[in-house]
């Protein structure tokens, strides 16, 4: 899969030191990006920067985490001092809560999920987008799961605030369109992360369980998820607005 209209363009990405945001970061510089990682995992992002060898574009490291205006605000000045405006957004930081029914969410662990997987994606949004309104552009992808459409995908914590970003991606949609920003929502089911890692300890028996209730027999690679992203920020994808592009394996289909 080749875009020869990714070359200089500037690309941000939370959530880029492991999993799918560390291949969305890699498959947009192969592609001669100029890509900015964010995340809070220094050691991670170093890793992203060693995947980056052979890729025709750049890669910068921004350590710092999407809950702290401060962080955000120095990351994405690192990005328009090195690189020039941002041209695309790919919110991809987040957490689980471990499958934790509401009776056992405690107010912190609620707090924390929904702080990080919405709340960050909204104050990282709001500090980039002012500038894709200015040069009338700019292309927003926000991750989302099937446990933003559907129960048993995460605990109450992690399900609510995947639910929240789908519609908050609609509305973002909605209100920015007509000013040339156009957002949409990618809905992964099971992908083979470091965040997963626990449903493939010991014996493996979670991971083997869900890769038999997948319709398509297997689990994901993150870098599927990425290549999704290339076509979805693309102009080849430019009609497709405020929507959710499941990538799940026949999950949802059962």
């Amino acid at each position: 899969m080749h875009f020869d209209e990714y070359k200089g363009k500037t690309i941000f990405v939370t959530g880029a030191a492991s999993g799918i945001g560390q291949a969305q970061a890699v498959a947009f510089a192969d592609q001669g990006a100029n890509v900015v990682g964010f995340d809070l995992n220094a050691n991670g992002l170093a890793e992203t920067a060693n995947r980056m060898s052979e890729s025709a574009g750049t890669f910068i490291s921004c350590i710092g985490t999407v809950t702290k205006e401060a962080d955000i605000l120095s990351a994405v000045q690192t990005a328009n001092n090195d690189f020039g405006p941002i041209d695309i957004l790919l919110n991809t930081a987040g957490i689980l809560d471990d499958y934790t029914p509401s009776l056992e969410t405690t107010e912190d662990l609620w707090d924390q999920v929904l702080t990080i997987n919405l709340k960050g994606m909204f104050l990282v949004t709001n500090q980039i987008l002012p500038q894709m309104l200015k040069q009338q552009r700019g292309v927003i992808v926000n991750m989302a799961s099937i446990a933003g459409m559907v129960a048993g995908g995460g605990g109450a914590a992690y399900t609510a605030s995947k639910h929240a970003i789908i519609g908050y991606t609609k509305q973002l949609d909605y209100d920015y369109v007509a000013k040339g920003i156009r957002a949409n929502a990618i809905a992964p089911g099971a992908i083979q992360t470091p965040m997963n890692a626990a449903d493939f300890a010991g014996d493996g028996k979670m991971a083997a369980w869900v890769a038999k209730e997948t319709p398509a027999g297997r689990w994901a690679k993150p870098e599927e998820v990425a290549s999704l992203s290339l076509f979805l920020a693309s102009q080849q994808a430019d009609y497709i607005h405020g929507t959710v592009m499941t990538i799940d394996g026949g999950w949802l289909a059962k």
